[in-house]
């Protein structure tokens, strides 16, 4: 029987969240039929409620709800901070153990001792320095008031390995991992174990996670192994990079959701970039998320770094934008578009946006070019503009109330009249009545000015 996959995005709310987690959190929803949110906020220091508040705004902006996890923000069991009772049941069986130790080492001290491994040719890792004290010794140490840090005890000479749903088979030696912390001085758990404790928990079936989370495996597949826990399968998939193919950051283009939202993204274009980051897809057109799961396959991630191309989103907005229904470009605008735009040509505006408008702002300048009496003037419109002889336009009027509603007799009126044609007919009519030399089909802006604003407009220039 085949097993339900259960998946999880489980983000730390210390900042909005960006395209990388974004993408994490695409793929597990793309692969798993159960879609689990957990939020990781023990850094209680850099964690802040409004930065959990706007990573589920922005989620469900990218429609990527989830089946399980916090509906309001109120569900206790899904915020690891709320959860130290569970965690602390875990430490004690542990040290019932005798599988983890307190260890006393200052912050300094770590450091001093990485510092003379290195030195020595050694990769570093903790020395056990704390492994073998005698409870007096423990006993001693909290008596002068100092706070331990809880460390797990790994075993020496194992190897561990698992199956990576992404990289296949992979070994640790053991002996090269050193005894890790899993519990920090202030008692707050460190991630290596709640991560993993909560998963099992949780049962969260499979993991997709950055490759940089990989050596963070053997360690909790170690710790699930010493509490009887049943483990995930975890898949590792590749890092994004920026066009220098450098790690992505805001220094070569990443941008958080929020940013995104705010210059005027469509969330349908944001999926259909990110499902492509390291994810093949037989099909290059725009796909719904229902269409992008259906196509996902773990088969068709690859384990090379995922190049992030501005352009490429740009592209997948300009498809978005094609595809979008009339309500979804209605609400995309912004409110001043909304209140400029006669009802009455809301279909006719939308349309133009369809094939001529990638951004609100790009629809808002159409907006107060067609339906707003002041419009700005491009310098190439002006120059135009400076070279046609108002006799040009006095033919134009004449020709316009003569066939005002008729489009195509306009123009061959025109042209028969004035004796010119191509772009010297078009582009002083396209500057007279947008300010500008690009945009729509001369048709439809006759359709959507309308013949009282034309002749107020030719009637400028005549």
């Amino acid at each position: 029987m085949t097993q339900h996959r259960k998946t999880r995005f489980a983000p730390s709310p210390t900042g909005y969240i960006h395209l990388g987690n974004a993408r994490t959190a695409l793929f597990n929803r793309l692969f798993g039929q159960t879609f689990l949110l957990r939020i990781e906020d023990t850094d209680q220091e850099r964690s802040r409620p409004e930065y959990t508040t706007a990573l589920m705004e922005d989620l469900r902006w990218l429609k990527m709800d989830w089946d399980e996890g916090p509906a309001s923000g109120q569900a206790d069991q899904y915020f690891q901070s709320r959860r130290q009772a569970v965690y602390d049941r875990y430490y004690r069986q542990l040290e019932a153990q005798g599988r983890v130790y307190p260890c006393f080492c200052s912050p300094d001290d770590l450091v001093r001792s990485r510092k003379l491994q290195r030195l020595e040719g050694k990769p570093p890792r903790y020395a056990g320095t704390c492994a073998h004290l005698k409870p007096d010794e423990i006993q001693a140490r909290l008596d002068q008031g100092l706070e331990p840090t809880l460390r797990f005890r790994v075993p020496a000479g194992r190897t561990i390995e698992f199956d990576d749903l992404v990289r296949g088979k992979q070994r640790f030696d053991t002996d090269t991992i050193g005894d890790f912390i899993i519990r920090r001085a202030d008692g707050t758990p460190a991630f290596f174990f709640c991560n993993a404790v909560d998963d099992a928990l949780m049962e969260v079936t499979h993991v997709l996670r950055g490759e940089d989370h990989l050596t963070n495996t053997p360690r909790q597949l170690l710790i699930l192994e010493a509490l009887g826990l049943r483990p995930p399968r975890y898949g590792h998939i590749s890092l994004i990079v920026g066009e220098d193919g450098a790690p992505l950051s805001k220094r070569n283009g990443s941008r958080s959701i929020r940013e995104l939202r705010r210059q005027g993204y469509l969330p349908l274009a944001v999926i259909n970039l990110l499902a492509r980051l390291g994810h093949r897809y037989t099909v290059e057109s725009l796909q719904t998320l229902e269409q992008l799961q259906a196509g996902f396959s773990i088969d068709h991630l690859s384990r090379s770094p995922a190049r992030f191309d501005p352009h490429q989103l740009d592209y997948w907005q300009q498809q978005a934008v094609h595809q979008a229904d009339d309500e979804t470009l209605w609400q995309w605008l912004n409110a001043d578009s909304r209140s400029t735009i006669p009802p009455e040509k809301r279909a006719a505006f939308l349309a133009l946006v369809r094939s001529n408008c990638v951004f609100p702002d790009q629809a808002a300048e159409w907006a107060t070019i067609l339906f707003r009496d002041e419009f700005p003037l491009t310098g190439q419109a002006r120059e135009i503009l400076a070279q046609t002889d108002s006799t040009f336009f006095r033919t134009a009027l004449e020709a316009f109330q003569a066939h005002r509603n008729q489009w195509k007799s306009f123009l061959q009126t025109l042209q028969a009249q004035s004796g010119v044609k191509g772009k010297r007919l078009f582009k002083p009519l396209r500057a007279a009545l947008t300010g500008r030399l690009d945009g729509p089909e001369l048709p439809r802006l006759h359709e959507l000015l309308g013949a009282e604003k034309i002749l107020t407009r030719l009637s400028k220039w005549a």
